[in-house]
């Protein structure tokens, strides 16, 4: 199971530089390496996956025809040289004129549809299929340089627009925690306590991040060799649970409620407008904060995390205004009903938090794209390496550990295979995420997998 790192809270973007990834501060060594500078022999040895020779020109004329007016210039596909791509991945490249007309053929066909489905639904599978494809070729093909900095584009310390959600939202979830505070207090209403612990934990949750790296970055090497960067992962399941918590005493106050009605001929509690007031302006900036990263939710992975955030509370502040308007103007056992649903609503967003936050420090597979990545990687880094016999990347917390077998000739010096490793090692550490790689050196694949789980009896 691959875990959704968009629900992780160290991956949630906030204005505090708590520590610095290494891929955003690679020494000069690290920095200068490229994939795949040096020509691959033609007689390497058979094994498990072997290094290719090299690729024919005809197959570069593939890529050669896309079109230079188009509109986002940077994001052609620019074809490689002959000697970075070794397995001839550019020519299986569909440009936009291929795509076009792959999906005129497909809508030609004659043959019936499947149940259900139209031309214009497997024109879009089969377009969507090629998409991602072209993705991956233009993964793999990248050098390191170009993921270390494409990693920084992401992150967009240097882009105004990426601080202004940043910082707008952080300011923002601070003065939106105070009015919705007034509410709750102002008003007695459930509902409205119920959105007002969900702000409040909003920036708590940054707090924790902050206080989990002070933590991490005062750490004993003898007595903590690996570092204690998995506290901040720990840090944020006992958050979550937390917040649970709070929901759950949440419902037991609104079920306590419910086995009370008011005495006599009361249907509904009593109206105040400021609190409903306070609570809507919290509602109008979330949406405006929901808009602005709506806009910006392509171009920067973190702004997308906020979107989906101010999504969720637009959910929680609106069914909240609703409920607690409903108690005051209708019946008043809509309140604390509608305080249960709220809290179902919040338990279920933060359990589900906990859950990626869990699978992280377990140790779970990273994402295919990831390991394909790394494979590739490995099996252009070098001609002395003549094929891959084991990659294995999962989580240690927020990021990955790699550990990659590779097969080299047996009759190569152990100063050779030595520098061919240690030089895979730092080229796989300067890879946005990696925090360790492992390289052990192999020169055949037919023995049994070294380091195979076992279980203990």
């Amino acid at each position: 199971m691959e875990p959704d790192l968009s629900k992780s809270i160290t991956m949630h973007p906030h204005p505090f530089r708590i520590h610095t990834p290494s891929h955003l501060t690679n020494s000069s060594r690290r920095g200068s390496m490229t994939l795949g500078s040096e020509e691959v022999p033609a007689n390497a040895s058979s094994t498990a996956l072997d290094t290719p020779v090299l690729a024919n020109n005809e197959k570069q004329e593939a890529v050669a025809r896309h079109s230079s007016a188009a509109t986002d210039v940077e994001s052609q596909f620019r074809p490689p040289r002959p000697d970075s791509d070794p397995y001839g991945l550019s020519s299986a490249f569909k440009t936009p004129e291929d795509l076009a007309q792959i999906k005129a053929n497909t809508s030609r066909k004659r043959d019936p549809p499947e149940p259900g489905k139209g031309s214009w639904r497997r024109s879009h599978k089969i377009r969507q299929f090629y998409e991602t494809q072209n993705a991956a070729i233009e993964r793999m093909l990248k050098s390191v340089d170009e993921h270390v900095a494409e990693a920084r584009q992401e992150a967009g310390d240097d882009q105004l627009q990426f601080k202004i959600a940043v910082w707008g939202s952080f300011g923002a979830n601070i003065v939106l925690a105070a009015l919705q505070l007034y509410a709750a207090t102002s008003t007695g209403s459930l509902s409205l306590v119920t959105t007002m612990v969900d702000a409040i934990f909003d920036p708590l949750s940054n707090l924790t991040l902050i206080l989990s790296a002070r933590a991490i970055k005062s750490v004993n090497p003898r007595r903590f060799p690996a570092g204690k960067a998995r506290l901040e992962t720990v840090g944020n399941i006992v958050f979550c649970f937390l917040m649970i918590c709070v929901s759950m005493v949440i419902i037991a106050f609104a079920a306590s409620e419910l086995s009370k009605p008011p005495h006599g001929d009361v249907e509904t509690k009593r109206f105040q407008i400021e609190p409903i007031v306070a609570v809507a302006v919290a509602f109008a900036t979330k949406l405006a904060l929901f808009l602005y990263c709506f806009s910006l939710r392509n171009r920067y992975s973190q702004v997308r995390i906020l979107w989906s955030d101010h999504r969720n509370d637009l959910l929680v502040n609106g069914f909240g205004i609703l409920t607690s308007v409903g108690g005051s103007r209708l019946k008043w056992y809509i309140d604390p009903i509608g305080a249960v649903v709220l809290s179902i609503i919040v338990s279920a967003i933060w359990l589900r938090t906990a859950v990626a936050e869990f699978l992280l420090l377990v140790g779970v597979t990273a994402s295919i794209e990831t390991q394909q990545l790394i494979t590739y990687v490995c099996l252009t880094h070098s001609p002395a390496v003549q094929g891959i016999d084991t990659v294995r990347v999962y989580h240690s917390g927020p990021r990955l550990i790699a550990e990659v077998d590779i097969v080299m000739d047996p009759e190569n010096t152990l100063t050779e295979t030595h520098d061919v490793a240690e030089a895979l090692q730092v080229k796989l550490e300067s890879l946005p995420d990696v925090e360790r790689a492992y390289v052990h050196i192999d020169y055949e694949t037919t023995h049994k997998p070294e380091h195979a789980f076992k279980k203990d009896l």
